[in-house]
């Protein structure tokens, strides 16, 4: 799929059915680990909550963009503890 001159794409319609996209939809888009994502802004308030808690439960612990280094390592590399 190719951007427009304007940097704008379509939505394919299989995808727009599957997401329940349709006109007046909101998204978002967001950028996670070199990836760009697109995801249907939740109408509800706890589906919203439970959306940003995932959100927060991806990068909870990790302060980089190593997902395997947790912070108490950062920490003992910072204070030179092996």
């Amino acid at each position: 799929m190719r951007l427009t001159s304007k940097c704008q794409v379509t939505i394919p319609q299989g995808i727009r059915e599957l997401a329940g996209l349709g006109p007046g939809s909101e998204v978002e888009f967001q950028f996670r680990n070199g990836q760009v994502w697109l995801e249907k802004v939740a109408t509800d308030a706890s589906q919203r909550r439970e959306r940003i808690l995932a959100a927060l439960g991806e990068v909870a612990g990790s302060a980089t963009a190593n997902r395997e280094m947790r912070t108490d390592a950062i920490l003992g590399m910072t204070r030179g503890e092996d």
